[in-house]
């Protein structure tokens, strides 16, 4: 897949939430991404009092939590003395699955249809999610921290427009986004009740899903960087005061 660098991504081990890291580290031009501004997460609604220890550590200003409403009312963010900001991009692949369940034997192919519609709705339809992700960066300056469920799809898909905003390259990118298949501890709610070859498309990251994504980017908006200006609200001034803030 291109170069592997050793240490990266920097993992924060926790009890009660799973892949948990620091966006800082990554190579982009004889500079790299700054360490303990930006950090990517699983949901925060399980943490021990030692866990919320090591989180206030980092000095977190900001969490930007993109779970959907049921989502968040089932597992609150259990970290105190700090602004959390709903940006909910509700799930539909869940209520999609059971419906295809529902009426016949659902394929591998079935889940990797629906995550690569679920993808592309990330940056199509909920851009205006990520468009306040990087809104909170740019006005608090960080550490900010965001986070889904698993930390996987909806805060992989966001890691990934940050960091090809920043200048990382793609197979770096690439490589932080797939390291969700070692971080994530995964989620038996998920796969309980559903066959295990559909079960698995669920439960891991593919290359292939975010390739989608950002085929959708240019094949909409005519490449990430009309996308970052119109749906992100990156004007160039803006992206230029973003990599200022979070490139050394």
């Amino acid at each position: 897949m291109g170069l592997t660098l050793h240490g990266l991504p920097i993992s924060l081990p926790l009890t009660g939430a799973s892949n948990v890291r620091d966006l800082g580290g990554w190579p982009v031009t004889g500079r790299h991404v700054r360490r303990g501004r930006v950090f990517r997460a699983a949901s925060l609604g399980q943490l021990t009092n030692a866990d919320c220890a090591v989180l206030r550590e980092l000095g977190l200003r900001v969490v930007c939590d993109f779970r959907g409403k049921t989502e968040r009312a089932e597992a609150p963010c259990a970290l105190a003395d700090v602004e959390v900001r709903s940006l909910p991009i509700e799930p539909s692949v869940g209520a999609s699955l059971r419906d295809i369940l529902a009426t016949r034997a659902a394929t591998g192919q079935d889940t990797e249809t629906l995550m690569r519609a679920a993808y592309v709705a990330y940056a199509t339809e909920w851009s205006h999610c990520y468009r306040a992700l990087f809104n909170a960066i740019l006005e608090t300056g960080g550490p900010v921290l965001f986070h889904c469920s698993a930390g996987k799809d909806r805060t992989g898909f966001g890691a990934a427009l940050l960091l090809t905003a920043l200048g990382v390259e793609w197979d770096l990118v690439i490589q932080d986004y797939l390291a969700s298949n070692a971080l994530w501890r995964g989620d038996v709610a998920i796969a309980a009740g559903i066959p295990p070859h559909v079960a698995a498309g669920l439960l891991t990251v593919r290359a292939e899903l975010l390739q989608a994504a950002f085929a959708a980017i240019t094949d909409t908006f005519g490449g990430f960087d009309r996308y970052a200006g119109a749906q992100l609200g990156l004007t160039s001034a803006r992206l230029a005061r973003l990599r200022d803030m979070l490139l050394v």
